[in-house]
């Protein structure tokens, strides 16, 4: 045996070098084109809330024909202005709500998105969008609801769920806090959409499992895009039914 800087090894070894092996991606920062598209969709609905007589102070009171016509309203939606189920998610009460909620979506988007992939991710963000107008419309049906927080805690969820499952204990600790944070946030300041959060939550979190599952078992894209659509098609469902029963 030939001692050598990584330990002891063989003559024949000692004279090879030793081939590198770059390990796939975790959870790190990269190129996240979606994040940034999303986060220009927001603004620019917020500037048409602006011009429509909407506040752009730092108070959280929608107001204007653009926050009337397309939050999120159970009565509007069972009447047939389905489409509120996914603009809702995309305005803004005041400037406050948009920054902090932008501020979540940089630091989430540009976390995942590099790690599991633009299409991924997309589906990750639609499913929660989805299930947090369900779950506002469950528990708030006759309220005026808006924002992207649905989402964003679904982006929550996925992240945790996408660090456990590649083993990234400390990450996925890191963002367990930010999780439990945010929840003391909903359920101890008024005004908040319980019932948005929680949906995104949870539907984040199923997302995010249908990509363990496809990574694990690699069943190619179209399994996981039809899995996520079959999501999304049950999320509309809960939100029509959730509308009518208001």
């Amino acid at each position: 045996m030939t001692p050598t800087p990584v330990g002891m090894r063989c003559p024949e070894c000692a004279g090879r070098t030793t081939p590198v092996r770059r390990l796939g991606t975790g959870l790190s920062r990269g190129s996240a084109p979606a994040t940034y598209a999303l986060i220009a969709i927001n603004v620019a609905f917020f500037v048409a809330e602006i011009a429509a007589g909407g506040s752009a102070g730092v108070s959280f009171s929608g107001g204007g024909s653009v926050y009337h016509n397309l939050a999120l309203f159970g009565p509007k939606i069972a009447d047939g202005e389905w489409y509120r189920i996914v603009t809702g998610g995309f305005l803004h009460a005041g400037l406050l709500h948009i920054a902090f909620n932008m501020f979540a979506l940089f630091i989430l988007g540009t976390l995942l998105e590099p790690a599991i992939g633009t299409p991924r991710f997309l589906g990750i963000y639609g499913v929660s969008l989805l299930a947090g107008s369900c779950g506002a419309l469950i528990v708030t049906p006759d309220a005026l609801t808006v924002g992207a927080s649905g989402a964003i805690f679904g982006l929550m969820s996925a992240a945790f769920i996408i660090a456990r499952h590649r083993g990234l204990e400390q990450v996925a600790g890191q963002i367990g806090l930010y999780v439990l944070i945010n929840l003391a946030f909903t359920f101890g300041v008024s005004g908040i959409s319980v019932g948005g959060h929680i949906g995104g939550l949870i539907g984040g979190a199923v997302a995010a499992l249908v990509v363990a599952f496809g990574e694990r078992r690699r069943v190619g894209g179209l399994v996981e895009g039809l899995a996520m659509l079959a999501l999304a098609a049950a999320a509309i469902a809960g939100c029509l039914v959730a509308a009518s029963a208001a």
